[in-house]
């Protein structure tokens, strides 16, 4: 085995190139739709989550389409190129949303087609891809608004994670080699390792049938709270304004003595409560190349969030200490005082 080949297969030195910027991940299958027509943006804003009619050409946003209770059917990478709208999402969510997105189209003038045959879509922590596929005349390079709040969103976290200026360049499937050239080759291990450090959510290990925005902070850079109306805007304003969600998503720096990793699913304790009862789960978990053993985990909303914690695993129970990213408080942002029921129902 050459020096290169055991370069490439050690995943933690993979995680380095990622970070520094001179490396590149294949994220492997993707569903990329491209919507066309006149009424592309107007008729997608009245479907998803985020504000998109305003969308300048190039511009990247992201986007959920919920169900009609609010919870995540799908999460979108959007960009419009000035005539067709680019939908990436899950290689899981192209059928459905295809399905749904052709149901959906009535009288509107759009025209739906499944690119994801034609597409690669390469990640990297950096400016997208020189060499990536254009239309219309823009690049195809997907910029991840994570971390920050964008208009009209809303942040939870008073955490603040590791850099994170992910970028998701469409890559011709026969050009692949050449848009590549000249960066190192990483995993999507690697990939995983620097999302959970940077506390980014995605669909595919962070979001179940139950999953509401508020619980994984996507209300941040997928949700914007005064557009118009979409399917389970109603819960969504309030869970936000008037509720809390009944879960929150955590970051866990893991005892890493056991060498070993739980993995999703695995349910998780507070630490010294007898006969206690499971109180989340692992979403993803991974060892990172300076932190160590770290995961994302969803807990419910009563768990304190100073308490320790235990993931029951395969491999034995493994001590976890929280770094919260949602808080226990997220929500009531209306800030309403409780009604006397005593009193009529006056204040």
């Amino acid at each position: 085995m050459t020096d290169s080949a055991l370069h490439f297969s050690n995943p933690l030195i993979e995680q380095r190139n990622l970070a520094n910027g001179t490396a590149v991940v294949n994220l492997g299958a993707r569903g990329i739709i491209t919507v066309s027509g006149v009424d592309r943006l107007d008729w997608l804003h009245s479907l998803l989550s985020q504000n998109l009619k305003n969308l300048n050409p190039g511009q990247a946003a992201e986007a959920l389409l919920l169900d009609p209770h609010g919870h995540i059917e799908q999460a979108i990478h959007f960009l419009d190129d000035g005539e067709a709208s680019w939908l990436i999402v899950e290689a899981e969510s192209r059928e459905p949303l295809l399905a749904w997105l052709r149901k959906m189209v009535f009288r509107m003038k759009v025209e739906i087609q499944d690119r994801s045959d034609d597409f690669v879509v390469i990640g990297r922590l950096g400016e997208g891809l020189a060499k990536a596929a254009k239309s219309n005349g823009l690049s195809l390079i997907w910029n991840d608004p994570w971390p920050g709040v964008v208009t009209g969103g809303v942040r939870y976290s008073r955490a603040w994670p590791a850099k994170w200026p992910w970028s998701e360049s469409l890559v011709l499937s026969e050009e692949l080699a050449a848009a590549t050239e000249g960066f190192e080759s990483a995993g999507t291990m690697a990939y995983d390792a620097l999302r959970i450090a940077a506390h980014r959510p995605r669909q595919k290990s962070e979001v179940d049938e139950k999953s509401l925005p508020h619980e994984l902070d996507w209300m941040s850079t997928a949700v914007h709270m005064s557009k118009g109306c979409y399917r389970g805007q109603e819960t969504v304003a309030k869970v936000h304004n008037l509720g809390h969600p009944p879960r929150r998503l955590t970051f866990l720096h893991l005892d890493g003595s056991e060498h070993s990793l739980p993995e999703a699913g695995d349910e998780i304790f507070v630490a010294g409560v007898e006969g206690a009862i499971a109180k989340g789960k692992v979403t993803l978990a991974a060892n990172h190349y300076e932190m160590g053993p770290i995961a994302l985990a969803l807990v419910s909303r009563s768990v304190p969030e100073d308490a320790d914690l235990i993931v029951r695993s395969q491999h034995g129970d493994i001590a976890a200490n929280q770094e919260v990213i949602v808080p226990a408080s997220a929500g009531k942002a209306a800030n309403l005082p409780k009604r006397n029921l005593l009193m009529g129902g006056k204040h």
